[in-house]
């Protein structure tokens, strides 16, 4: 006869218990478990207490493995002193095999909160369950939360004699609390508010569990994290003033009103945390006058870092470049390089195991990431993604174009930026070069309330700034595009579609006289490719040469690119003035001009519809004649706003998202019933748009496609990360179609491979399949 259980438990006792093992050492050396669940603890209710919430962080953090403690999971660990391939992963929490079965170790503490802890135990079940699977549904056919809570588990009940007695919340934090007592506004928003609040507890927990396991299993990366000095953000203000006071002070209308600016910026930094608005035309100073109210708000009111929100991958780098250049000084006096840049185009050879770290969770002093990165994490239900959410707490955020939220996303997310400034702490600045789009107006009642202005006249900001005119042309064809473009020396025509583009490139290009002044660029060309162009493009407009550019909508929004001519095919009317932008950009001449068009192929535009379908009406179609002179006025563009966003509430949550969380108060089984995993697979801020094709361009391209051909499964990051580099996205029926015809290569049967680009990738037009470029172009990576 076998040993008993009770004698099982007794020689585990003198054993101890574990969290983390280490293959082929002893277990004196391996990482007691209570010690794991104290350190845990700690550090989430450090994290969690930034926010009013640290005992419960604290309870997350030393409840979350006490399913460790079952006999099971423990001799699941000693299995690695046996002949079992046994291998320690931190992405997994510690532990990762392909020979042994699964031992679930979450559900005994998401058990043991709600039995023990009331109404905050049942969030604090979401929070343990979820911490390595991701959060739940409370109610599905597959797994959920109510099954985990009926699920019979392992005794474990004997490691809390290892641990501390420990005080159960008897309340929500403030801005919570206010909410459940008075019941302020409508239940639906409440239930949304519980379930940020759990979410962010959740990104307490999932951090502080990941960095204790890698102090452990990883010391080397732990002690290379976050080594800013504490005043790091006062030298970052100190640097940046020093900057701005070298620059050339040349006195013209335009540096005088990008003065002004500053001046506004660095006057309302002063004002207490919240929401602000930067309502700033193109070439106004913008990037550099927020980033100054920014850092001088953030050591006022000793809020901890700054974010920096983009739209569009084509100008992150270019933003964080101009970053680095200001702090540089900071670098020659040993300070590292408080810019972080977290996108999926970034060049690895910018990368550090200081960055790559930080990027993990966003401690860094200034983090310059995308849209799709900062809302998609704010409704994720992974825990990579969600690691990152504690650090937006007591953080200026600088929302950049704020403007390009997709309708369909606009309550969601709109909603979201209130919880962050009522319950966290953060002050959010809404930066634009139109009317703003987001306040709440009587026709636009989910509006965001209480915003500061920082500009104290945008209007007449508008017009000492005004250096374009924009006149509608009404339909043209190719042909009379065509003969428009090549009168131009320098021009820059913007389609909205990669075959649009590709055909009037080829059309300007017939001219062999002129063929060699005219380029072209897409997101067909990879971001290496379009990064060699660029600079090719400016080499020509700042010596004078013949440039003329045709190309899809990725040069908009804050591209630095500088035409005394544009030509702009039918848009929404904020993307009509960003490509307005790109005119007369620095006022070298009194006004430049750009023209607005309607295609001859109506199939270009589609994709597009009700964003033109407003600026139509702007514009006056329907034969009622032009509404406002200046197309580009505060006056004119709200109106734009007031049609496309304000008017469409039936598309503001067109999932139906907030739905998802609701509080029933009459449950004592499941008073909090959130959908958080449908929530986070449903939330895109852009649809998905096929697959990511890996172009061997050039000898870097054609060197790393090599070694990921060469090279077995797992590959390092070191490799896939530059890859990002030579990716181009590919409608999914075109992807199918190349495939099948041996034209991409499915390597390791996970990266497609173009296996030629000799054959399917022109060095003008960039990725060439049969049915590739007749799909819209993707904006937002």
């Amino acid at each position: 006869m076998g040993p008993t259980a009770l004698e099982l438990d007794k020689k585990r006792k003198s054993k101890g218990y574990f969290a983390h093992s280490l293959p082929g050492r002893p277990p004196e050396k391996w990482q007691p478990l209570s010690e794991h669940l104290l350190a845990v603890a700690k550090l989430s209710r450090r994290f969690a207490g930034e926010f009013g919430a640290g005992e419960w962080g604290y309870l997350a953090g030393l409840w979350h493995d006490l399913g460790k403690y079952s006999l099971a999971f423990q001799q699941y660990l000693d299995l690695a002193e046996k002949d079992y391939h046994f291998e320690e992963s931190v992405g997994n929490g510690g532990i990762s095999s392909g020979s042994l079965p699964h031992i679930d170790h979450t559900t005994a503490g998401a058990q043991y909160a709600v039995e023990t802890a009331g109404l905050p135990g049942h969030l604090l079940a979401y929070i343990i369950a979820g911490h390595h699977s991701g959060l739940l549904n409370a109610i599905s056919d597959g797994a959920c939360l109510e099954k985990r809570l009926k699920k019979p588990v392992d005794p474990w009940e004997h490691g809390l004699e290892e641990l501390p007695q420990v005080s159960i919340p008897t309340s929500f934090p403030p801005h919570l609390q206010k909410q459940f007592i008075g019941k302020a506004g409508d239940g639906r928003g409440l239930a949304f508010s519980v379930a940020f609040f759990t979410r962010m507890l959740f990104s307490c927990l999932v951090d502080a569990d990941f960095l204790d396991t890698e102090a452990f299993l990883q010391p080397e990366n732990s002690g290379s994290r976050n080594p800013w000095p504490l005043e790091v953000l006062v030298r970052l203000e100190e640097a940046l003033d020093k900057y701005v006071a070298s620059l050339p002070t040349v006195d013209t209308q335009v540096n005088r009103e990008r003065r002004r600016v500053r001046e506004a910026c660095l006057d309302a930094a002063s004002r207490s945390p919240g929401f602000f608005s930067l309502t700033v035309p193109t070439g106004g100073g913008k990037t550099l006058s927020s980033l100054a109210f920014a850092l001088r708000h953030a050591r006022l009111h000793g809020l901890r870092r700054v974010i920096y929100v983009i739209p569009f991958t084509s100008i992150i780098e270019q933003n964080a470049e101009v970053f680095r250049k200001v702090f540089q000084p900071l670098a020659e006096k040993g300070v590292p390089d408080p810019v972080l840049e977290h996108h999926s185009a970034l060049d690895a050879g910018k990368e550090s195991l200081l960055t790559r770290l930080a990027a993990e969770n966003w401690d860094a002093p200034l983090v310059v990431t995308t849209s799709v990165q900062f809302y998609e994490s704010l409704f994720s239900h992974r825990p990579g993604r969600c690691r990152k959410l504690h650090n937006l707490v007591r953080s200026v955020i600088i929302l950049d174009e704020v403007q390009k939220i997709p309708v369909e996303r606009l309550e969601p997310c709109i909603r979201a930026l209130r919880e962050l400034t009522a319950g966290y702490g953060a002050s959010i600045v809404l930066c634009t070069a139109t009317q703003p789009a987001i306040h709440r107006r009587s026709d636009f009642p989910i509006g965001i309330e209480d915003v500061h202005e920082i500009i104290p006249n945008p209007p007449s900001l508008y017009h000492a700034l005004k250096r374009v005119d924009v006149d509608p042309l009404g339909t043209l064809t190719d042909e009379e595009l065509a003969d428009r473009l090549l009168a131009h020396e320098q021009v820059l025509c913007i389609v909205n579609t990669r075959r649009h583009a590709r055909f009037l490139f080829e059309q300007l290009r017939k001219n062999d006289n002129l063929a060699a002044s005219v380029l072209h660029l897409s997101a067909a060309m990879c971001p290496e490719h379009r990064s060699v162009v660029l600079n090719r493009i400016r080499k020509k407009l700042e010596s004078g040469e013949p440039c003329r550019l045709i190309s899809t909508q990725l040069v908009e929004a804050g591209v630095d690119l500088d035409f005394p001519v544009v030509y702009r095919s039918m848009a929404g009317l904020d993307s009509i003035a960003q490509a307005a932008g790109r005119c007369n950009r620095n006022g070298r001449l009194r006004r430049g001009r750009t023209f607005v068009f309607s295609s001859e192929h109506p199939g270009s535009e589609s994709f597009l519809r009700n964003t033109v379908n407003a600026t139509v009406q702007i514009i006056g179609g329907g034969g009622q004649g032009q509404l406002y002179e200046d197309l580009l006025s505060l006056e004119s563009v709200e109106h734009y706003f007031k049609i496309y966003y304000w008017q469409q509430s039936d598309r503001w949550d067109k999932d139906g998202l907030l739905g998802e969380f609701l509080l029933v108060r009459n449950n004592r089984d499941l008073p909090f019933q959130f959908a958080f995993r449908t929530v986070g697979e449903k939330f895109k801020i852009i649809a998905d748009t096929g697959e990511t094709v890996l172009v061997p361009w050039g000898e870097r391209g054609r060197d790393l496609c090599e070694q990921l051909r060469r090279i077995p499964p797992p590959h390092p990051r070191g490799l896939l990360r530059p890859l990002q580099r030579f990716g181009v996205q590919v409608w999914r029926r075109a992807y199918l179609s190349a495939v099948a015809n041996g034209i991409i290569e499915v390597v390791h049967e996970r990266y497609p491979v173009l296996v030629s680009s000799e054959t399917n990738y022109d060095e003008h037009l960039g990725l060439l399949l049969e049915r590739e470029d007749l799909d819209p172009e993707t904006l937002l990576i």
